[in-house]
């Protein structure tokens, strides 16, 4: 056997992939997309709370966001997860009676994805102009207000793509909840396509993982193209009133 058809059958042997597909499909796919989507929802939340903590006038609550910022985006992720999810899961277990370590999983993606997106969050909202702020407190709005109606939605709006990539960072990361050893209904498409792998000794189930994972963030990554060039294109510019007249007075003259 030559070294082509021995890689061959170390990682694309059709059998093994096809034997763990409708796992991967039925028990890995939707674990992993409620892993990605219930941390990034409350990451969101959690985010923008971190980001108006961070601008805001209180030393106190600048000093907070950014000692929780630092912390949960030096540490590595996968030793958050471990400290979460076994220095938690006796607490959680004993207030649910749950032996399940899926909701600790979820809490600690969460609070390292609130720590990133907290950071995009406001330097977003701080990239707005500050002539924004000033007229509408001009206008008679209140600080809060103003930051509420004016700033904040248009600092959201610009870091859109930058909000979805760290989706796709979510989806990937999902992956080290199997360090926390999920039970067999709750496996995600990593621990799925492993243990296959484990099972057989070969590596074509990992390889059906992987695919899996890249039909989940190959569109997200042209999503972001897509908003990104959007964002940078802008509306196109609307006739003038005085062009608009006249082509009017000439369709009336025809």
């Amino acid at each position: 056997m030559n070294a082509f058809e021995q890689l061959a059958q170390t990682f694309f042997d059709w059998e093994a992939m096809a034997a763990v597909l409708p796992n991967l499909l039925t028990v890995g796919l939707p674990n992993t997309l409620i892993l990605a989507l219930a941390s990034g929802i409350i990451g969101t939340v959690l985010g923008m709370v971190l980001a108006i903590m961070g601008i805001s006038r209180n030393r106190a609550l600048r000093w907070a966001a950014r000692v929780y910022t630092d912390i949960f985006r030096g540490v590595p992720a996968v030793v958050i997860i471990l400290l979460i999810g076994i220095g938690l899961g006796p607490i959680f277990r004993q207030l649910t009676g749950s032996t399940s370590p899926f909701p600790m999983g979820i809490l600690a993606l969460s609070l390292m994805a609130a720590a990133y997106i907290g950071e995009i969050f406001r330097s977003g909202i701080q990239s707005v102009e500050k002539g924004q702020l000033e007229a509408s407190r001009a206008l008679g709005f209140s600080y809060r207000s103003s930051m509420q109606l004016v700033v904040v939605p248009q600092g959201v709006r610009r870091v859109l793509p930058a909000l979805v990539n760290q989706f796709i960072a979510l989806i990937k990361e999902s992956s080290l909840i199997y360090f926390l050893g999920l039970v067999a209904s709750e496996r995600e498409l990593f621990r799925v396509g492993n243990d296959a792998a484990s099972t057989t000794g070969n590596l074509s189930p990992l390889i059906a993982a992987a695919v899996l994972y890249l039909c989940l963030t190959i569109p997200l990554t042209h999503l972001v193209n897509f908003i990104d060039h959007r964002l940078r294109m802008g509306k196109k510019e609307k006739p003038e009133p005085d062009e608009l007249a006249a082509r009017i007075g000439e369709g009336a003259k025809a």
